[in-house]
């Protein structure tokens, strides 16, 4: 037999797909019956939840490359995947996602969970905001193609979500079609930048006194961590980070410089914003990698020359003007301008940054300090840092972390160091809460061989709790590392910092502040069948207990107490975010929200006249 599903189930099998994540509906039951039978049998790992099924795909393409599918019902099974797709489209993550649809001969109908008011029923018009393709598979002679045009467009240019909606009599249908060679589907090779934008960008960094190289996701995405290393070790060009690019360059190397941007550090804030070359690898420069454009916080292109380098043309020069615009493949680019130096063209540029050098370590000296007081703290409740600080001590380099948003995410990305690359999974641009928890699961599946913990505040967690039971179902041994504070703090924070006071943001009983109140995390783990998990009453114990549960050999929670004081909580923010301020705000924030607007770059303003000015009253 050789039905629609069949063909599908034999295709996802020929092009790497290992296994599927989603829930059953009558929108996909045709489809996932055919997953039963010999030649199209392929895994189905089943979510509680359809958003969580598409965070599974898209953390699974993060840590290994390989693109894999979720399939949903129609109707709310499709709707509740949106949130996924917005943010791996955002992220520039690959994944398919198969949906149900009415039968062809029943569209427009008004049948059960089809909407067929105001508009023809066509849930691709509704994904394709989210999405980098999408198809209607109207026909089963189709299938075929549209399968191969879809792993064409993850696999090709800048990666992104595909979306296929399939109506339930296409699924069931026969068809003569066959299984299509992926490869004599896919372009050869990869694009390289253009010889005179190479020459160009060696120029510019043979030349300059005081270069930086930002990465991006991008580079992560194009597996360019070989060709950096090489480059900078050569040229002695100091790395900064974004939050998808941590991991590009292992933080321990001597060429980093840490993150940058808004909850970046003082020294990859102070060694890009005083740049007089900048090269960036797969970067696009959004508001909070960039210090929304303030000039002289995160960057100060001008002054600085940039060298801009993206797979994606849409993104050279829209934000920032390029001296050299390049669309290439990142690593290939990075091997072209390598090859392009001779080792005493190298050794010349790397003698004569000396100076560029010693500003690193004395600003690493200094950013050491100032953070010191928040990385050991003694109390409980304690700080994000020191629980940080604890889980490094004991997470191998190739442990992986899956990271919420909120306090945790600009946390680990100012002080966590990552190693290697695709061990930091994050949500880096559309940061939702409710992703860390199933990418965690994506991430073990796809990466079985490496420890995997996700770190995650106690409001985003409760807002995907319920994949806990997807852990215990498939025994998939993810350590979950709750950082509870007992609120949307960070949110909490920028209120009391832009507003003067907050609402809604903490958790409390009777809306007494004064009586935080929490979920018993241990309790529920317990009840979803953890055989580990445990609350922290001692500082010291933070470490052997993460150290425990990663040994355990199961699915294991360890909940943190952390402090609400916003001074030494989490993150030290040395950026800058435009947002506006009410007018009550208090003066030094309207004072700083004024001279900040002005001094940002991206709208083409003439800001000669700003001098590296550092913002204050940043919101932490």
């Amino acid at each position: 037999m050789n039905t629609v599903g069949h063909l599908i189930g034999r295709t996802l099998k020929a092009y790497g797909v290992p296994y599927i994540t989603g829930l059953p509906g009558h929108g996909n039951w045709n489809l996932l019956d055919a997953f039963n039978d010999p030649g199209s049998d392929i895994p189905v790992v089943q979510t509680m939840h359809e958003q969580a099924a598409v965070h599974v795909a898209d953390a699974h393409y993060r840590a290994t490359g390989q693109p894999i599918a979720a399939c949903t019902s129609i109707g709310p099974g499709a709707a509740n995947t949106i949130m996924g797709l917005a943010n791996a489209h955002c992220d520039s993550t690959a994944l398919l996602l198969i949906t149900g649809a009415a039968s062809t001969h029943m569209r427009g109908h008004g049948v059960m969970q089809e909407m067929d008011r105001e508009n023809v029923p066509d849930f691709t018009k509704v994904t394709a905001q989210v999405t980098k393709r999408n198809f209607d598979m109207i026909t089963a002679d189709s299938a075929a193609f549209i399968l191969h045009r879809a792993f064409n467009a993850m696999l090709t240019g800048r990666p992104g979500p595909v979306h296929v909606d399939i109506p339930l009599d296409v699924q069931s249908a026969q068809t003569e079609v066959q299984v299509q060679e992926l490869a004599n589907r896919l372009p050869t090779g990869r694009p390289r930048a253009d010889s005179h934008a190479v020459d160009a960008a060696i120029r510019l960094l043979l030349n300059a006194e005081r270069p930086c190289i930002v990465a991006g996701g991008g580079a992560i995405s194009s597996n360019a961590s070989p060709a950096l290393k090489r480059l900078v070790e050569r040229l002695g060009i100091p790395v900064v980070f974004t939050w998808n690019g941590k991991g590009a360059l292992p933080e321990d190397h001597p060429m980093n410089a840490g993150t940058v941007g808004w909850p970046g550090s003082l020294t990859g804030n102070t060694l890009a914003s005083e740049a007089d070359v900048v090269m960036s690898l797969g970067c696009r420069f959004n508001d909070w990698s960039s210090s929304s454009w303030r000039k002289g916080v995160s960057f100060s292109i001008p002054d600085s020359r940039l060298i801009h380098i993206d797979i994606d043309p849409r993104e050279i020069g829209k934000n920032y003007p390029v001296e050299v615009g390049s669309v290439s493949d990142i690593s290939l680019a990075l091997e072209d301008i390598d090859a392009g130096i001779s080792d005493g063209q190298a050794g010349k540029a790397y003698k004569r940054r000396s100076a560029h050098h010693d500003r690193l370590t004395r600003l690493w000296r200094e950013w050491d300090e100032i953070m010191e007081p928040r990385r050991s703290h003694s109390r409980i409740p304690t700080t994000m840092l020191r629980t940080l600080r604890e889980l490094r001590k004991v997470l191998p380099r190739n442990g992986i972390v899956t990271v919420g948003s909120g306090h945790p995410q600009s946390s680990t990305k100012q002080d966590f160091p990552i190693y290697e690359p695709r061990t930091h999974i994050t949500p880096g641009s559309y940061s939702p809460m409710g992703f860390a928890l199933p990418a965690a699961i994506g991430a073990k599946l796809a990466r079985p061989d490496a420890p995997v913990v996700c770190i995650i505040g106690d409001g985003d967690f409760m807002m995907c709790m319920q994949e806990l039971a997807t852990c215990v179902a498939y025994d998939i041994p993810v350590v979950f590392l709750i950082l509870n504070n007992s609120g949307y703090i960070s949110i909490r924070d920028g209120q009391d910092a832009l507003m003067g006071r907050n609402i809604i943001s903490e958790f409390s009983k009777n809306g007494n502040r004064s009586e935080p109140y929490s979920v018993d995390f241990p309790a529920l783990a317990k009840s979803f069948g953890f055989d580990f998990a445990n609350r922290i009453t001692e500082v010291d114990r933070i470490g052997p207990t993460i150290r425990a549960a990663l040994e355990s050999g199961g699915p294991a929670l360890v909940e943190v107490p952390i402090t609400r004081d916003v001074s030494i909580a989490a993150s030290n923010v040395v950026g800058w975010w435009d947002f506006p301020p009410v007018p009550t705000a208090p003066r030094g924030v309207l004072e700083d929200y004024a001279a900040g607007i002005s001094a940002e770059q991206h709208r083409g303003r003439d800001t000669s006249n700003v001098r590296m000015a550092k913002a204050e009253g940043a919101v932490a």
